[in-house]
């Protein structure tokens, strides 16, 4: 892994934990992701990065298509980020990470709460 895709996946990482990203980490307990200082050398020493479970853009339902959009027109100048936020908290994989191998393609019930 590159140190540029140490970089894109830990940034991906920090900016879904408020929504309770799930992670897989060879070895390691993901809970103790909140418990450490959030730095590549820290997961270096464990052995490397934990992976993210992200939903393929492809898998958003009718449903999330419109309330995406509807957030969207809703959206302000000054909170760009938004739709970012909408997406990091739906686990959807906006900057092609699965494609990457950066990250593994969640199972269809994986982030419902039903």
């Amino acid at each position: 892994m590159t140190q540029e895709d140490k970089d894109l996946l830990l940034k991906d990482i920090c900016a879904r934990l408020p929504y309770g990203v799930m992670v897989h980490f060879e070895g390691w307990n993901p809970e103790k992701l909140l418990e450490i200082n959030l730095q590549i050398d820290v997961f270096n020493a464990m052995g490397g990065l934990p992976i993210p479970y992200l939903r393929p853009i492809e898998s958003m339902t009718m449903e999330e298509q419109r309330e995406y959009i509807s957030v969207g027109r809703g959206m302000s100048p000054d909170n760009p980020s938004i739709l970012a936020d909408w997406l990091n908290d739906h686990h959807f994989d906006y900057r092609g990470l699965i494609q990457m191998d950066l990250a593994i393609k969640a199972s269809e019930r994986m982030y419902k709460t039903e």
